[in-house]
């Protein structure tokens, strides 16, 4: 075996077809692979730096297996999935281990960087000290829009020029037309260019200048507000000599006064204590998580049910255009439910609505599908019956095709009528086939965003909670509202904590699914 075959087999005999690497595949794997490593040692320095060490730490083991993968003759069959593995350990593997890792945290608004990111922000905050000198300023610009400042103090009449990031220079004299080809703004332009100034530091610390936001054309020496003391673990306010200490990703004071940003840090089960033990939050889950269920369990059975009926009966050869028949039921499954579920909301407008007002026109009055809690749970089922009983239909058909015929003729000859057919063949042989997919139909509804959130965002509105929610909320949209448009703040530690608790919820469902299934399967072999 050649050198190049023992480097990069490591030693090992190389698999059919693939016995050597030549020298000029060895020179080129390694190159391509220092590029890539190269690449995510910068990414992992900077995601360590930032303090996101959850996915660098991912990262990193990605890469390690990448390199094995090419590097290791016997490993060849794997390096046409490596691409494919590396990016499920990324997209699909960490985020499912961040969303655990999450519901042990206090991360949400105020909370959402980590330490060390909250500590540069509040290091970055300045004062001006009392007493401080004011300076007049005159601004310049660059050809390429840089700036730099000449600045004459009001009480010396020194003057300097000003750089960001660099030392500030003496100055002597009246401020010229132009500096170093920077040319002089005039009073005008000075309006329009004073956001962009307000937000540098011109200077190189500690000697640092800013322009001020409430004197207009006057500009000041800041001092930097806050220090970090990483000996003592503490915050410490320049300006008045507090202390700040760590309390729970907060920088907190004796007399109970925080900074901003706070940053994320374990919590522990605190999360899931909320969700259990307080009552203002465990009352909505326990009503939230009951409706999911009725939901999804009662969205499968009437689906299933229509679908199921409509299969039995164009399963008729002697029916007069039955492919057509067949095909325009199928439209509901083609037309996505962004545009279905707004469509059924027109429909059932009160006032406007064709379905509310045939049945006003029936019954004197429209029922209150968006205000009534009742009303509202029924239209958001007429919507999915709507939208799932295709899939069903046709999932039935097909089942209904593989049905053994000696079957139905024996029971008919037994005496059988066609329901006790129906019970006794038909349905146990058809959940064979439709079983698992009823379960996946659960499962999916379980977790249907778009019916509820297009239909009424959850509403009604429930009374009396404190988490934003509604009559009509499921998990997965009570979880959203929580997290992103409570109003109150996001709450994502929290939110993931629910997330946990439905996966949880749904694995035990799910494994009670499959039990009945089985049973039904085992029913099936004695029929």
């Amino acid at each position: 075996m050649s050198a190049a075959a023992t480097v990069g087999s490591g030693g090992a005999s190389a698999p059919p077809g693939r016995s050597t690497y030549s020298p000029v595949s060895l020179i080129l794997r390694l190159v391509v692979l220092a590029l890539i490593d190269a690449g995510a040692i910068w990414l992992i320095y900077n995601l360590f730096r930032d303090g996101a060490f959850a996915l660098a730490i991912v990262i990193a083991v990605v890469i390690v297996l990448i390199n094995l993968i090419f590097l290791r003759a016997e490993l060849y069959p794997l390096q046409w999935v490596a691409p494919s593995l590396a990016l499920l350990g990324i997209f699909v593997i960490y985020p499912i281990f961040s969303t655990i890792y999450t519901a042990f945290t206090n991360y949400g608004d105020g909370h959402l960087l980590t330490k060390q990111v909250a500590i540069q922000q509040l290091e970055r905050q300045v004062f001006l000290p009392e007493g401080a000198p004011l300076f007049e300023w005159t601004a310049y610009v660059s050809p390429d829009g840089q700036y730099l400042l000449w600045l004459e103090s009001l009480e010396t009449g020194e003057a300097f020029i000003a750089r960001p990031g660099q030392e500030v220079e003496p100055a002597q004299g009246e401020a010229p037309a132009t500096i170093d080809g920077y040319r002089q703004l005039s009073r005008a332009e000075r309006l329009r260019h004073t956001q962009n100034l307000v937000a540098l530091e011109f200077g190189e610390a500690p000697t640092v200048f800013r322009v001020s936001e409430r004197q207009i054309g006057r500009a000041a020496q800041y001092e930097q507000r806050y220090t970090y003391d990483s000996s003592r673990d503490v915050m410490v306010d320049n300006a008045t000599g507090v202390i700040y200490e760590p309390v729970e990703g907060t920088f907190t004071a004796a007399d109970g006064s925080t900074l901003r940003p706070g940053f994320r840090v374990t919590i522990g089960l605190d999360n899931f204590r909320r969700l259990v033990g307080n009552p203002a939050l465990r009352g909505p889950f326990i009503s939230v998580f009951i409706w999911t269920v009725v939901f999804a369990a009662a969205s499968v059975f009437i689906t299933f049910a229509l679908g199921l009926f409509l299969a039995i009966m164009f399963d008729v050869p002697e029916m007069p255009m039955r492919k057509l028949l067949r095909s325009l039921l199928l439209i509901p499954y083609a037309i996505p439910a962004f545009i279905s579920v707004p469509i059924w909301v027109g429909l059932l407008n009160p006032q406007y609505g064709v379905v509310s007002g045939m049945i006003a026109n029936i019954f004197g009055s429209a029922p209150p599908w968006f205000s009534n809690p009742y009303w509202a749970k029924i239209g958001v089922l007429l919507i999915q019956l709507w939208l799932g009983f295709p899939y069903m239909f046709v999932i039935a058909t097909g089942a209904l095709q593989a049905l053994p015929s000696d079957v139905y003729e024996a029971a008919e000859i037994d005496g059988a009528s066609p329901v006790q057919a129906f019970w006794a063949i038909t349905l146990p042989l058809l959940m064979i086939t439709m079983g698992p997919l009823l379960v996946a139909s659960f499962a999916f509804n379980f977790n249907n965003f778009v019916v509820i959130e297009l239909f009424n965002k959850g509403g009604p509105p429930m009374s009396g909670t404190i988490s934003p929610v509604g009559h009509t909320d499921i998990l997965v949209t009570y979880t959203y509202r929580i997290a992103f448009s409570s109003g109150r703040g996001a709450d994502l530690g929290y939110a993931a904590a629910i997330t946990v608790a439905i996966f949880l919820i749904l694995v035990v469902i799910t494994y009670f699914q499959f039990r009945y299934t089985n049973m039904l399967e085992e029913r099936s072999e004695n029929v």
